[in-house]
């Protein structure tokens, strides 16, 4: 059996990704060796190799890259017994390196995948969906007719979001480029803005809760729609309590694994009930580049990298 794999991985902070081939793991306590079969593409990838989370994020470069999975069980570690060999699985690492061709990974990050799911739709899922949820109500509870405005809402987890909070009873104002309107309003948005040709000032008013999946001058922009009390989530601005005016309300959001919660979410989209967009699904030697497009691009649901291709 062959002792080496491919990976793609990072040098150094700000050196692009690449393909390169470095050791197989085993399975240590409480752990699984899953063979990859897809990986999901994360907007955490290229912040990583651009060193821009160093801080929250400290590696041991070289680092291989990749948050989130769904493959196969290959083989089990001392002390594990959720999973036996040939259970296929699907879940978030807790950390990076989804992006080899077989992992170690903590057998209580994982969910098995739902009949009827493939792996690519499967690698789609664990980080995204949970994430939405979290960072929904990580400001508190989500009521009746409280008004939610979420930024990205075509994105990966933007389209989660709007499907969540409808749910919940909120009124959605969502924003997104205008190939991506009827996409977001088919989920459940009660006012879909084009953000390149309104501006979303003149439409959101009296936001309880801003969820921000894009960062930059929306940040700074969303202060201005929301309540006095209101609150604003966001997960692309690492320094967002530093840009939070006095007297206002901003939060930090990183999600965190919770398999319950996984479970039920992939076995409704499985069973059709909550909507799962993929995107592009992309081959391994492709990986460094979709991270890069990842960076660059807007663009409908989820970007997979399908290990078969």
């Amino acid at each position: 059996m062959t002792t080496t794999q491919r990976a793609v991985l990072i040098r150094a902070y700000g050196s692009p990704a690449e393909v390169a081939e470095i050791a197989r793991p085993v399975a240590g306590q409480g752990q699984v060796l899953v063979r990859v079969r897809a990986a999901g593409v994360n907007g955490i990838d290229w912040k990583v190799r651009d060193g821009l989370v160093q801080q929250a994020f400290p590696l041991q470069l070289p680092a291989v890259l990749g948050i989130e999975l769904a493959g196969v069980v290959e083989a089990v570690g001392p002390g594990a017994s959720r999973f036996r060999a040939g259970d296929r699985v699907m879940g978030p690492l807790g950390g990076l390196g989804a992006y080899a061709e077989f992992v170690a990974v903590d057998e209580v990050n994982l969910v098995r995948t739902p009949q009827g799911l493939d792996d690519v739709h499967a690698a789609a899922i664990p980080v995204a969906s949970v994430a939405a949820w979290q960072s929904l109500h990580h400001a508190g509870p989500i009521g009746t007719g409280q008004r939610i405005l979420i930024h990205g809402a075509a994105g990966g987890l933007g389209g989660y979001a709007v499907q969540y909070a409808k749910r919940a009873g909120a009124e959605v104002f969502a924003t997104a480029s205008a190939a991506h309107l009827d996409h977001v309003r088919s989920l459940g948005a009660d006012h879909v803005i084009d953000y390149r040709a309104q501006r979303f000032e003149s439409v959101a008013r009296d936001i309880d809760l801003v969820l921000d999946y894009v960062g930059g001058e929306v940040l700074e922009r969303s202060w201005q729609v929301l309540k006095k009390e209101g609150a604003i989530v966001g997960t692309s601005s690492p320094d967002i309590l530093a840009r939070t005016p006095p007297g206002r309300r901003g939060l930090w959001f990183m999600n965190k694994p919770d398999t319950a919660l996984l479970e039920r979410l992939a076995a409704e989209i499985a069973q059709g009930t909550l909507v799962s967009k993929l995107g592009e699904a992309v081959g391994f030697a492709d990986i460094p580049a979709a991270i890069e497009r990842n960076r660059t691009d807007s663009r409908i649901g989820k970007v997979v990298a399908d290990f078969s291709r």
